[in-house]
C-alpha cells in the first residue's frame, strides 16, 4: 500500500485479524447480525432524501449481451447469483442432515418433517384465504412459506442462551426440509420459461460434478468451474438459478477418507460459510430490503389484501402449521417428542418460523415483478419477520428463568 493511502486508512488487517472475522462469520449470531446490519441499512437509505440513488443502485443494469443471460440488474444478480451461494450452503446442510443428522433416522426424521410440510401448506392456504380476489393474489401463495436459517438460527441463538441441542437440531432440521420444498416450488411454479438446450447442458455439468464427487476427486480447481457453468446454464435454461446451488450442495460428498483429511463438504463448508454470512445474504437482504416506510406507504400494505396475507401467513400460519404438524403428529404415533424437547419450546421455534427473510423476499420478487407491489410484499415480509422473532423472543426468555429456576431447585 503506497503511503500516502496508508496515511489515510492506517488500518491493515492482519493474517490473524482475518482469519478471526471469518471464523466469527461462520456462527449463526454473527451472521443473522450481519444481515440485520445491511437490512436497517437498507431501510434507512431508502428513507433519505437520497432515497432516489439506492433505488438507482438497485436497478442499474449489467449484464453483456455475449452471456445471453438477458438484462439483468444489480438485483437480480443477487438473487440469481449470490443467493445461489446460500442455497449451496442449505444443499451442504440438508446432506449433512441425511448423513449424520436428524434425516439419517426416519423415525427421528419425522417430526421436523412433518412440522415443516405442515408450516408450508398452512402458510399457503391461509395466505389465500385473506388475499382471496385481490389482484395477483394467486401468484403469491408461496411467499409465506419459506423459513430464514440464518435469521432465525441467529434469534435463537442470542435469545434461549440455554438452548437444548435438540431443540436446535429440531429448528435446523425444519428450516431445512423447508428450504428444500421452497427451491422445489420455485423451480415447478415461478419457471416462466423454459429451454431445454441450456437445461440439459446443466443436467449434464451436474451429473458430472456429483460423478466427481462420488469418486472422491477433492481439487477445488476442477470443481469451481463446473460449478459455475452449471450455475450459468441453469439460469439460461428460465429455472431459478438457486435450484443449480441447492443440487451442488447435496452432491458434495460427505465422505470420510483413511487418512483423516477433511471431507469435501467440510473443505466447501469452511471456505464458503463466511462468504455466504459475510457477503451474499447480507448484499441481497440489502438491495431487497430498501422500502419506503412512510405513513401512506405503510397505509397502503394494510390496505393491500395481498400484503396482509403474507403477515398473516408468516405470523399466524407459520405457528399453526408447524406447532400443530408437529403435535398431530405426536399424537398419531407418527413421530415421538425427545427427552428434551417441551411443547413450549416447540411452540416458539413455531413462532420463530415465522421470519421468512431471505427467501420469502427471493419468491417475492419472482411473484410480483411490478415494483409497486413488491414493495408492499417486500415490506409485509419484514413487518412479519420483526413480530415473530418478537414472539419467539417473548417464550425463549420465558424458559431461559424456567430453566434456570428449575438448575437452581435441583
Amino acid at each position: 500500500m503506497p503511503r500516502r493511502v496508508a496515511a489515510i486508512w492506517p488500518f491493515r488487517p492482519t493474517v490473524r485479524y482475518s482469519r478471526n472475522v471469518t471464523e466469527a462469520l461462520r456462527a449463526e449470531t454473527v451472521g443473522g447480525m450481519v444481515m440485520l446490519a445491511a437490512t436497517v441499512a437498507a431501510l434507512v437509505w431508502a428513507n433519505t432524501p437520497w432515497a432516489s440513488t439506492y433505488f438507482g443502485l438497485q436497478h442499474h443494469e449489467f449484464s453483456p449481451t455475449w452471456l445471453g443471460l438477458g438484462h439483468m440488474d444489480v438485483q437480480h444478480w443477487a438473487s440469481g447469483g449470490l443467493l445461489a451461494v446460500f442455497f449451496f450452503m442449505a444443499g451442504l446442510e440438508l446432506r449433512e442432515e441425511l448423513t449424520h443428522g436428524e434425516l439419517r433416522n426416519p423415525r427421528d426424521a419425522a417430526l421436523p418433517v412433518i412440522a415443516a410440510g405442515a408450516g408450508v401448506v398452512v402458510p399457503a392456504l391461509i395466505f389465500l384465504a385473506v388475499s382471496a380476489g385481490a389482484p395477483g393474489a394467486g401468484h403469491g401463495w408461496a411467499v409465506p412459506t419459506a423459513t430464514d436459517i440464518a435469521f432465525a438460527l441467529a434469534v435463537l441463538a442470542v435469545t434461549f442462551t440455554s438452548c437444548p441441542a435438540p431443540l436446535r437440531a429440531f429448528l435446523l432440521t425444519l428450516a431445512v426440509v423447508d428450504d428444500l420444498i421452497a427451491i422445489t416450488i420455485i423451480a415447478l411454479f415461478y419457471t416462466e420459461r423454459l429451454s431445454w438446450g441450456p437445461l440439459l447442458a446443466g443436467a449434464a455439468l451436474i451429473a458430472v460434478y456429483g460423478a466427481l464427487q462420488s469418486r472422491g476427486v477433492r481439487s477445488p480447481w476442477l470443481y469451481v468451474p463446473l460449478a459455475v457453468l452449471a450455475w450459468y446454464f441453469v439460469q439460461r435454461s428460465g429455472i431459478h438459478a438457486t435450484v443449480a446451488g441447492v443440487a451442488l450442495g447435496m452432491l458434495t460428498s460427505p465422505r470420510v477418507s483413511g487418512d483423516d483429511r477433511p471431507t469435501n463438504a467440510e473443505r466447501a463448508d469452511h471456505v464458503l460459510r463466511p462468504f455466504s454470512a459475510g457477503f451474499c445474504v447480507p448484499v441481497f437482504a440489502f438491495l431487497s430490503a430498501g422500502v419506503g416506510l412512510s405513513g401512506s406507504q405503510l397505509g397502503a400494505v394494510f390496505g393491500d389484501r395481498v400484503a396482509l396475507g403474507v403477515i398473516t401467513g408468516l405470523v399466524i400460519g407459520k405457528f399453526i402449521g408447524v406447532f400443530g404438524g408437529a403435535w398431530t403428529a405426536v399424537r398419531l404415533g407418527l413421530a415421538t417428542l425427545g427427552d428434551e424437547l417441551y411443547w413450549r419450546e416447540i411452540a416458539g421455534v413455531a413462532m420463530l418460523a415465522g421470519v421468512g427473510f431471505t427467501v420469502s423476499l427471493l419468491i417475492g420478487g419472482l411473484a410480483y415483478p411490478d415494483p409497486a407491489q413488491f414493495e408492499r410484499v417486500t415490506t409485509a415480509v419484514l413487518i412479519a419477520s420483526v413480530l415473530a422473532s418478537v414472539a419467539a423472543t417473548i417464550v425463549f426468555r420465558r424458559r431461559v428463568r424456567r430453566r434456570a429456576l428449575l438448575d437452581g431447585a435441583g
